[in-house]
């Protein structure tokens, strides 16, 4: 039976990750997940590929906020803005322009201190709809930060069998999943069309493309070369580098760590 065995959520975009044994999932995949997003000064996000340190910001979720902290930094709680603020600014995602707004100028001072640019921290406002790429999901089906998808799925055995290639194994959180599974093949999501977890179903849309940020260390901050060399050569389609599967959500409801994974229909 193929099961779900690991949840996680990236509360600030390409900050450190956060395991959870369940989560509500809400219009924009996990609730509070990487609603939080470092900016340039021109608005435009910052993310592990420019600044790999970023995985070392570690980030505590409360119910006003959050507090973040890091080897060097004294913690800092910040609380969620109020969409009432007159903070709101434009900031880009890829080619994607969302509404923001600024998290103060304590946090931005923060992360410019720590990355040693001048940078801010903003936050999705609940009232913002950044729409899913139209061409692998529907009108009104929305996500937060993240690169494209709400939801990133990866099985144990698609880890296992790259790992068997390595000469140092890697831990999954190098690929950023938010749902990993047990007992099914390697790289049986590739497959799956149509899954079901609890009361939610999921379109699989799209094998999630890989870069450089699967070679960042997030122990110490730094990239490495693998495992994406290694990926390139038995997971290489077109030019680019394929592992795991982005995910579109229908429904909101909870899931939790151990409940069955149904697949509704395949590829």
């Amino acid at each position: 039976m193929i099961t779900v065995s690991e949840l996680a959520v990236y509360p600030i975009k390409s900050c450190c990750q956060n395991v959870v044994t369940e989560r509500l999932v809400d219009a924009f995949g996990f609730s509070g997940d990487r609603r939080w997003m470092v900016v340039d000064k021109s608005g435009k996000f910052i993310t592990q590929r420019q600044y790999p340190r970023l995985v070392l910001v570690a980030v505590e979720e409360q119910d006003s906020g959050i507090v973040i902290s890091a080897e060097g930094m004294e913690p800092l709680a910040i609380t969620t803005p109020s969409v009432s603020d007159t903070s709101q600014l434009s900031v880009q995602v890829w080619k994607d322009e969302c509404q923001a707004i600024s998290a103060g100028s304590e946090a931005d001072e923060w992360f410019s201190h720590f990355l040693g640019i001048e940078c801010c921290l903003v936050w999705m406002p609940d009232t913002f709809l950044r729409q899913v790429d139209r061409a692998y999901a529907s009108t009104g089906d929305q996500v937060s930060f993240a690169d494209g998808f709400s939801f990133l799925l990866i099985s144990e055995a698609s880890l296992q069998s790259l790992n068997e290639r390595l000469d140092a194994a890697v831990p999954m959180r190098r690929f950023r999943p938010n749902i990993v599974v047990s007992g099914c093949d390697p790289h049986e999501e590739d497959r799956w069309d149509r899954i079901r977890i609890g009361d939610i179903e999921f379109s699989v849309a799209k094998p999630c493309s890989r870069c450089v940020m699967t070679t960042v260390d997030t122990g110490k901050g730094v990239k490495t070369g693998e495992p994406l060399r290694t990926l390139a050569s038995y997971r290489r389609q077109g030019n680019g580098i394929f592992f795991g599967q982005n995910l579109v959500h229908h429904g909101q409801g909870e899931i939790k760590a151990g409940m069955a994974v149904e697949v509704l229909k395949y590829k």
